[in-house]
């Protein structure tokens, strides 16, 4: 029988981990305050002790690191590995689409059972649940170490047309991968419900790009899928524009293309962007390019589940292959 999480057997194993100076803190079994659960100190959560370190940050392209208050970088005491703990915080939204709203909110329960069904799938975040004292469904993730797609292609310092022809292609391949693992949730009637390109982790150790943060859920109308659809095309744009193609970028420095563009070539989702990519270059083969038009403001025609992308997808990247225009 494991020896039980005495206040003092704790007080111990933290000490081993903390820095001389540094006192420990508060012992927290009901974590329902994550405001009061503060660098140095522990949480026990199941039979494990978590020392608490920095609350993690979300940066939102361009935006300021947004502290996290209730995702907590943490070491496991008993092993002493990273761990990334998320308590629970609810918190609701609105968002619209073309002419689709959603009513978006956080679901720690949805997460957990996502983590559940993923702890064996190489393309997701793996990690385990729990309940503390009061009840509150905490999510105990395994650290990856890697960056995000964002900034991974963010910093290649490649002209366009180089990155199309030498770099694109295998992180297409990837990203056929990650369209793959959102229809593996989909084919069990979940969704991931927060799809952006920061949410995809590569793996440092093993090249996988890994899904996180699932914890966001939205209540569907006609299409239970949708918001996930929208936001696998959005990353699909970035990716074959190396970067969002932005009509300022191209008011200052291209504007012969700018005149060129209607408001049907633009994002469905955001009008800023460029979604008729070959607008932009030219070199874009057309397969590719039919695919970003499915997520424009002109686009008649919506997908409506993955594996429609996903035939898409794979024709798009026969033809590249092939070098068909």
């Amino acid at each position: 029988m494991q020896d039980p999480l005495t206040d003092e057997k704790i007080a111990q194993m933290a000490a081993e981990r903390l820095p001389a100076s540094t006192p420990l803190g508060r012992i927290h079994r009901d974590t329902s305050d994550f405001f009061k659960v503060e660098y140095g100190d522990v949480a026990v959560l199941g039979r494990r002790a978590f020392l608490v370190g920095h609350n993690a940050k979300e940066g939102r392209f361009g935006v300021d690191d947004e502290v996290k208050h209730w995702v907590k970088r943490c070491i496991d005491l008993h092993d002493g590995s990273r761990k990334i703990v998320k308590l629970v915080f609810h918190e609701k939204f609105k968002a619209s689409i073309a002419n689709l709203s959603f009513d978006c909110f956080r679901s720690p329960k949805k997460e957990a059972r996502i983590l559940d069904l993923v702890a064996d799938h190489g393309h997701f975040m793996h990690g385990y649940w729990v309940r503390d004292d009061a009840g509150n469904v905490v999510r105990i993730i395994d650290y990856i170490y890697g960056k995000t797609l964002h900034a991974m292609i963010n910093e290649l310092s490649l002209d366009h047309e180089i990155y199309y022809h030498e770099r694109l292609p295998q992180i297409l391949q990837k990203y056929i991968q990650c369209v793959e693992a959102i229809a593996f949730l989909h084919r069990h009637h979940e969704k991931h419900g927060d799809i952006r390109r920061d949410h995809i982790l590569i793996d440092r150790e093993t090249g996988h790009y890994r899904w996180i943060d699932f914890d966001f859920n939205y209540m569907h109308r006609e299409n239970m899928f949708a918001y996930d659809l929208f936001g696998l095309g959005n990353i699909f744009m970035f990716i074959i524009g190396k970067g969002d193609v932005l009509l300022g970028d191209l008011k200052q420095g291209r504007p012969e293309v700018l005149d060129r563009l209607t408001q049907n070539d633009l994002n469905i989702v955001f009008h800023n962007r460029v979604a008729n990519l070959k607008k932009v270059y030219p070199y874009i083969c057309e397969p590719l390019n039919r695919i970003s038009l499915h997520f424009s403001r002109g686009a008649e025609i919506f997908y409506q589940d993955t594996r429609q992308l996903l035939a898409d997808l794979n024709e798009a990247c026969h033809a590249f292959g092939q070098g068909d225009p």
